[in-house]
């Protein structure tokens, strides 16, 4: 049986090539040759001849025969899916040259020998082409033949074997052994084998002869079984993997074991535990490298276990990491499911990103579910990951309605028929099935036609009705009395027609790809066939029965063709079945048999020769179900596995025929609710139910199914509770010594690195004799197992060495034993100091601290130990850095280590002392990673409601095993008498029963069965004493206020006390007291309590006398219970009873026209003073008055406004007085305020409704505080303070944009006040405030300063009068009084004469004027610009040296002209002209005479009568000054003097030229600080002017 191919390989798609066997691989060299024929060559005749022999030889011997070839021969086989040979491939231009000839050929090659040596004489080219295509043709017929031969004798040996079992069994054969290993500790290894036998052998691996219980050692051991290959994976190997393994085959045909040894060495360094699995190498060649490196691959960010429903998308996924990475190279990615490989599909799609690998399911459906496995592949092996997958129902369309069938497949199809199979669902919706229906839909349309009338039972149903070559889809439902399913999957297209033809249809090829391939031999014609070979009935059911035959023995007969015929039992009538056409397939289904009858079937082969003879009938089948619904499975076992599954084996079904597997369902216990734990069928007696609840308790049951249907329930599983699986524990390790004595020894140990899930229940210790270095043999030092982890081994042998080991033992058992410890030497220990301590823990690992507990040392010393040295290094430092963490002995076993550096790994050793000094150190710590882990949490101190003080840890991340313990100082809490412990869930909580001074200390929690995760909390004196006040404040709670009880004032001056809680439930009450009486609800008082808001108030109408006292609130809510208090007694009360009197007159005076802002005053920017008052309430007959000083203020218009403000406006610069405007404001205007303004305001409102009064006193002080505001806006507004020169002196000077006569300004001369005097003077003009400095002199440089007096702070204007300042404003002055002195010198006429002058032919004309100048001046007169002479006629004065007349004693006619007058000095000239008018009239009874002053005003003279003066004269003057012209109109009135003849005109200023000649004259005298104080003169008033000098008019007119 050795050169038979497996079949696991045979069947398979994937098996490797190289596990042909010999046999096959002989066939095939049959038909390769490297001789090529070559015409007219001896060498090839030799070679002809040779092919011959070998082609008379029998398809099974040219194996033997066949030229033994010396290069590689090219395979020209063809082959199916399954690696069948059906046919041969000859290449392109290629013939008989490779291959053997036979004796046709070897004739053909004579002929073709002769003929093609007559060919080079006598032929052309193109005969010899033709010759060559005929060989060709030949050559390729023969060859085919001999395939086609072959082929029909290598199936008739394989159905041969097919037909006796016998000949396939085989014992197992070990292909490949497992080999021998030798491991570092802490790394993995694994084991694997290849084993070949039939039946499938039972592989068992063994451990020192010890089978290996994987479930019992969770997580050690892994085995695998894929492909007749068999592995087992050691994960984390340590010495006591270190032992002989061997692997057990057997089956019917017998057992056959191999061996390998695995040797584990402990590595001196450190291991990186995070090295991966070995790689599965391949398992013939080796480790295979590529361009001389070895790949690692490693499967990260790997899928786990997944859930999914039906129609939804899931995506799983792996990042591989394949090092070295080489840019250029791919691994192969490989996607499987149950073992089967996936090929890209519109269900499945695959890609490979370079470094990450995803498998997409598009459309879920339960036929997806199952395990999934990614294999990467390398040149260096391959690495496999899987995790189940599961796939649920879809939410039925109709409630309780059962799920979809799922794996619909076509299990035989023919052109008329097609055999459609499915398996049930898991889920029948809660009824039981009543069957099935089919349907089909034609490829190229979305029309489903149902295919069955009544649902079937079976899983199985020929459709029939097809058109024959037309591809078919079919999909199934389910249902029961609730409704119908989903449809399932649909199957893959598959088309109705023969399977000959079907067949025919995959071989053909087109011509010009030149592969042929044969099917059958060249028919013989007129040849009946022979008899039908091995017919039998396949499949009955009570719907169909299926027959299956082989054709006839002969070969080459014209096309066979097969009838089928019937006989019902104990008859012989055999009646035809197809009666039209025969089948040409040897397999036919036949329908329309009547149920319960029995039936034998017979087969006869035609063709057109004619129908043979039937072949032998078969026995008498009875037409019904013959597939039996399965017995129900038994011995349902649950066992933990992981926290979320549980591993369910049962026993298989007894009477299960076809079985297509089974369904598991789960239930919690007490629900009685079942789930489906797989929706697809496992052929296995062992399954893991995955997405189980943590710590619930589940029940499991199983049932079986096949085509018939499901079977019953198994019995339920005894309950099992969901957590991970449990197992013996590791071994021990670092066994020391810690004390000796003469018989004794104490041994400590370090706990194992792995419990096995479960706690240590205890430890026994074994030891042994060393002679001579010689074990010996192992003695139990302790029946009983001890906890704690040091024991003290007696009945020892003084002086004799010993060797010891430890082995661990939980609720699964009794672990391994450790590796035997060093060898020690058994005598008393003498020396004085302490023994090292022992039992090192690391608890409360944070990023910058941890503690550590240890044990004293069992060794004490000479004396007693008093203090321990804690020691710490990073883990890869030297031995010599080793440093102290503490300098002072701590007397304590355990203490807190401090700053540690984040990330770094640190170990640490404990040293005793005693009085004679330190001992030995410890053993050295794990290393330790000071890192907090992410959801680390600490202990938090609570006090609850009722006042309980307790401490509370939580831990998210809980084992099913794992237990909090609460411990003191460090020491376990066992006595519960103070402290109680409870604990729910993943929380703890240690509750004070007495809280007090004796539990003072530090508290730890430490979970167990986790990574370390462990907590600590320290009660300090000063801590409790804080919890126990806070403690009293819940046991006593009192209601929290937001606010004290307050009282406040209402409208109508109402008493509001309020008082607002911060939290307060709707069962709150308050109770009300006065004076230690209860106040209620009444018409006195008036009480509400918001409890939404808390707030509570209390209103009364008034306060009495008799109110006066203590007000208190008290509050109950349960238990809590507050009160607030407010005393009102003496002055405090009777304020608030003179303010609620006044509240409730206030509501009173508010009923009707009312102010809501009394006067008051505003100073605008602009210095005007407003008086205003904000009203209410008003309405149209409402009428505002204003008084000052009791009188009223008048105004011209009624107020005509309803409510508004109401104003008095002061104003710096406004209207007229009197002058009121009015929108909703009132003004009162005033040209200036001034003292005058001072005085009692008050404005009045009244109506129908009542009066209301406000009053302003703005009198002395009030007076005072308004004008300082005014003074600050003046102060505000003054400008920088400047430097100016006159023809005087030196001018300083500011601006204010408003100015009042009352504003009181300081001058100052280097921050002193000045002392004005005639030489240093002040003063205003408008608004310019000025300093004269009057003929400065050096002494006057320095700082000089305003201040602005407001009655605050004032303001203060500087300049610095010196340096270049001062001396600039000097030249300037120097300049200034030189032009003065010489303009006040100049000679001048002073009054300046009228342009023209009237007068009437008779009168007399004096004409007087004002001459000044220094020296006097000279006086010429010019008549017509020639120079007049005084005469009898024309008298010209000039007297004092001031006056110039000019008298005419009779004016005539000659008289009229210019006359001018010229005066004269050193200074300067000046002239004034006139002309003379004479006109004829009746002469006046006196002399006209007047005379002008220095401005131009006449002045009549006092010799003229003013009785007479009756006709008024206008004239008019026109001065010229430096080129100006001024024309004035004066106003005279002309009185006739009775005495003397003479008229006198009095001119009469207008008040406007008045009004400007006074303000010019105010402007012209100095301000002195006397004058300050000097009575106001009004600015409409102007003082009359006195008399001047007789002057004559400038220009009249008189009639008689």
């Amino acid at each position: 049986m050795s050169g038979s191919l497996p079949f696991y390989q045979k069947h398979h798609r994937h098996y490797d090539h190289g596990y042909r066997s010999r046999e096959t691989e002989s066939k095939l060299s049959q038909y390769q040759t490297s001789s090529r024929y070559t015409a007219g060559s001896s060498t090839s005749a030799t070679r002809t001849s040779r092919g011959l022999k070998v082609s008379s030889h029998s398809g099974l011997e040219a194996s033997r025969l066949s030229p033994v070839l010396k290069r590689a021969k090219p395979t020209y086989l063809a082959v199916d899916k399954e690696n069948q040979i059906i046919g041969y491939v000859v290449p392109i231009f290629r013939g008989s040259q490779e291959f053997g000839f036979s004796n046709t050929e070897e004739a053909r090659v004579r002929d073709t020998s002769a003929y093609m040596a007559r060919r080079d004489l006598f032929t052309s080219g193109l005969e010899m082409e033709r010759s060559e295509q005929i060989s060709r043709r030949e050559a390729m017929r023969e060859s085919a033949e001999r395939i086609s031969l072959n082929k029909r004798i290598h199936e008739h040996g394989e159905h041969f074997k097919r037909m006796n079992e016998d000949s396939l069994m085989h014992a197992p054969e070990f292909v490949i052994k497992p080999r021998s290993h030798t491991v570092w500790e802490k790394q993995c290894v694994r084991l694997h084998c290849t084993v070949s036998g039939w039946p499938d052998p039972r592989v068992v691996w063994y451990k020192n002869n010890v089978a290996i219980d994987p479930i019992g050692n969770a997580g050690k051991y892994k085995l695998e079984s894929r492909y007749s290959v068999h592995s087992l994976e050691i994960n984390r190997c340590d010495f006591d993997d270190t032992a002989q393994y061997r692997v057990s085959a057997m089956n019917s045909k017998g057992e056959l074991s191999a061996y390998a040894s695995v040797v584990v060495k402990r590595f001196k360094g450190e291991i990186d535990e995070s090295l991966p699995s070995p790689r599965r190498a391949s398992t013939e060649d080796g480790p295979v490298s590529e361009y001389g490196i070895n790949f690692q691959t490693h499967i990260v960010d790997k899928f786990g276990v997944s859930f999914g429903r039906e129609g939804e998308i899931m995506s799983l996924g792996c990042t591989v990491i394949i090092y070295p990475a080489l840019h250029h190279y791919q691994p192969e990615i490989q996607w499987y499911r149950d073992d089967v490989l996936l090929s890209p599909s519109k269900w499945n799609h695959m890609h490979w990103s370079g470094d990450r690998a995803t498998l997409t399911l598009t459309h879920l459906n339960k036929e997806d579910e199952g395990l999934y496995t990614l294999r990467v592949t390398t040149k260096s092996g391959y690495e496999t990951y899987s995790a189940y997958v599961f796939v649920k129902d879809a939410d039925a369309e109709v409630e309780r309605a059962p799920g979809a069938p799922l794996d619909v497949r076509c299990l035989d199809a023919n052109k008329d028929y097609i055999i459609v199979t499915w398996k049930q669902p898991a889920v029948d919706g809660g009824d039981s099935i009543l069957g099935y229906f089919v349907d089909r839909c034609e490829v190229g349309t979305n029309h489903w036609i149902q295919c069955n009338d009544t649902p079937v039972k079976f899983a199985r149903f020929p459709v029939t009705g097809l058109v024959e070559g037309r591809s078919y889809l079919f999909r199934v439902r389910a249902i029961n009395k609730s409704g119908m399913s989903r449809p399932s999957r649909i199957s893959e297209p598959v088309a109705a027609m023969d399977p000959s033809d079907r067949a025919r249809m995959r071989g053909t090829s087109a011509p010009w790809t030149g592969q042929i391939i044969v099917t059958e031999e060249e028919p013989a014609e007129g040849v009946v066939p022979g008899r039908p070979l091995e017919l039998q009935v396949t499949e009955a059911t009570k719907n169909y029965v299926v027959l299956s035959w082989s054709p006839p023995g002969e070969k080459g007969l014209e096309g066979v063709m097969y009838y089928v015929e019937k006989c019902v039992s104990g008859t012989d009538s055999w009646q035809r079945v197809n009666t039209e056409i025969p089948v040409k397939s040897p397999r036919f289904a036949l329908f329309d048999l009547a149920e319960g009858k029995s039936y034998s079937f017979r087969v006869r082969c035609c063709n057109s020769a004619g129908v043979g003879e039937p072949s032998d009938p078969t026995e008498a089948i009875t037409v019904g179900d013959k597939l039996d619904i399965p017995s129900a499975p038994s011995k349902v076992v649950p066992t933990r596995n992981t926290d979320t599954s549980v591993v369910v084996s049962w026993v298989a079904s007894s009477e299960a025929k076809e079985l297509v597997g089974y369904y598991i369902e789960g239930s919690i216990v007490g629900s009685n609710v079942w789930e489906p734990c797989n929706n697809k069928p496992v052929k296995a007696t062992r399954f893991i139910c995955h997405g189980l609840i943590t710590g619930e308790k589940y029940v499991f049951r199983v049932r079986a199914v096949n085509a018939a249907g499901l079977s019953q329930f198994s019995p339920e599983s005894e309950a099992v509770e969901v957590k991970a699986a449990i197992a013996s524990p590791a071994p021990p390790y670092g066994i020391t010594v810690l004390e000796c004595v003469c018989d004794s020894m104490v041994l400590a140990w370090k706990q194992p690195s792995f419990i096995g899930g479960a706690d240590i229940t205890g430890y026994f210790v074994d030891y042994r004799e060393v002679i001579d270095g010689v074990p010996g043999k192992w003695h139990e030092a302790n029946i009983k197992a001890i906890s704690e982890r040091a024991y003290r081994v007696s009945d020892l042998k003084e002086n004799k060495k010993y060797q010891f080991q430890v082995r661990a033992a939980n609720m699964a058992g009794v672990g391994i034993p450790s590796l035997p410890s060093n060898t020690f030497l058994c005598e008393e220990w003498t020396i004085a100091v302490p023994g090292p301590p022992h039992d090192l823990q690391v608890r409360e690992v944070r990023s910058n601290s941890l503690v550590l507990l240890w044990k004293p040392p069992v060794y004490q010393g000479r004396d007693p130990v008093n203090g321990f040295y804690v020691d710490i290094k990073e883990e890869d430092a030297p031995e010599e850095v080793w440093r102290g963490v503490n300098n002072k002995a701590t007397e304590k076993t355990y203490i807190k280590i401090k700053n540690l550096k984040e990330g770094e790994r640190f170990v640490f050793r404990v040293r005793a002392q005693n009085k004679a000094g330190v001992g030995e150190c410890s053993d050295v710590t794990e290393p330790v990673l000071a890192l907090t882990k992410p959801g680390t949490k600490e202990i938090e101190v609570d006090v609850n409601d009722d006042g309980i003080i307790s401490l509370n840890f939580e831990y998210g991340d809980l084992t099913p095993d794992s237990k909090f313990v609460w411990s003191k100082n460090y020491e376990e809490i066992t006595d519960q008498s103070r402290l109680t412990i409870e604990t729910k869930g993943n929380k703890s909580k240690a509750i004070f029963n007495t809280p007090g001074e004796e539990d003072i200390g530090i508290y730890s929690c430490l979970v167990t069965h986790t990574d370390g995760a462990s907590s600590s909390y320290t009660l300090s004196e000063e801590e409790l004493k804080r919890l126990l006040e806070v403690s009293h404040d819940h046991k006593f709670p009192i209601i929290p206020l937001k606010s004290e009880l307050a009282v406040e004032l209402l409208e109508k001056g109402k008493v509001r006390f309020w008082l607002q809680a911060d939290k307060i439930s709707a069962n709150g009450k308050v109770d009300y007291i006065f004076n230690e009486k209860a106040l209620s609800q009444g018409e006195k008082y008036k009480m509400n309590f918001d409890k939404n808001t808390g707030v509570i108030e209390m209103i009364m109408e008034s306060l009495t006398p008799a109110d006066e006292g203590t007000f208190t609130f008290q509050l109950q809510d349960g238990k809590a219970t507050n009160q607030s208090s407010l005393v009102l007694i003496g002055d405090v009360f009777k304020e608030l009873q003179k303010e609620s009197e006044f509240q409730k007159k206030e509501w009173v005076r508010k009923q009707g026209p009312h102010f809501i802002e009394y006067l008051g005053y505003e100073v605008t920017p602009e210095c005007c003073v407003i008086l205003k008052c904000k009203v209410g309430n008003m309405k149209k007959e409402t009428s505002a008055h204003w008084y000052k000083d009791g009188r009223e203020i008048k105004s011209d218009e009624h107020l005509g406004f309803t409510e508004g403000v109401l104003k008095l406006e002061i104003a710096q610069r406004g209207s007229p007085a009197g002058t009121a405007d009015y929108a909703d404001d009132l003004i009162w205007r005033r040209l200036k305020i001034s003292k005058k303004d001072a005085g009692v305001y008050e404005v009045v409102l009244k109506d129908d409704r009542g009066k209301d009064t406000s009053t302003l006193n703005l009198t002395d002080q009030g007076f005072k505080d308004l004008m300082n505001e005014v003074f600050s806006f003046i102060a505000n507004s003054s400008t920088p303070l400047k430097i100016t020169s006159t023809d005087q002196g030196i001018r300083l000077y500011t601006f204010v944009s408003y100015y009042n006569d009352l504003l009181q300004v300081t001058w100052h001369y280097k921050d002193s006040a000045i002392a004005f005097s005639d030489r240093i003077k002040s003063g205003v003009v408008g608004e310019q405030l000025w300093l004269q400095i009057t003929e400065p002199t050096e002494k006057d440089m320095g700082k000089y300063a305003i201040e602005f007096n407001d009655g605050k702070g004032g303001l203060r204007r500087t300049v610095e009068l010196s340096g270049q300042a001062f001396d600039d404003a000097f030249a300037e002055f120097q300049r200034l009084k030189a032009a003065a002195v010489a303009e006040r010198s100049r000679a001048r006429v002073a009054g300046g004469l009228p342009d023209v002058v009237t007068i009437q032919e008779g009168k007399a004309l004096n004409l007087t004027c004002n001459i000044s100048g220094d020296p006097v001046p000279e006086v010429t007169w010019l008549k017509n610009d020639k120079e007049i002479t005084s005469d009898d006629h024309c008298i010209l004065k000039f007297s004092s040296g001031k006056f110039a007349s000019f008298t005419i004693t009779g004016v005539n006619m000659s008289d009229s002209g210019k006359y001018s007058i010229l005066v004269k000095n050193k200074y300067g000239t000046e002239s004034g002209d006139f002309t003379l008018e004479i006109t004829e009239g009746t002469p006046d009874l006196g002399v006209t005479s007047y005379s002008t002053d220095a401005e131009g005003n006449v002045v009549f003279g006092p010799n003229t009568p003013k009785e007479r003066m009756k006709t008024t004269v206008t004239g008019i003057k026109k001065q010229k000054r430096k080129g100006d012209s001024v024309t004035k109109t004066l106003q005279m009135e002309k009185v006739e003097d009775k005495d003397k003849g003479k008229a006198t005109v009095e001119p009469k200023a207008s008040d406007s030229e008045q009004t400007e000649k006074a303000k010019e004259e105010v402007a012209e005298q100095p301000l002195t600080a006397d004058q300050s104080e000097a009575p106001e003169q009004p600015a409409d008033r102007v003082e009359e002017p006195g008399p001047v000098a007789e002057t004559q008019p400038e220009t009249w007119s008189e009639s008689n």
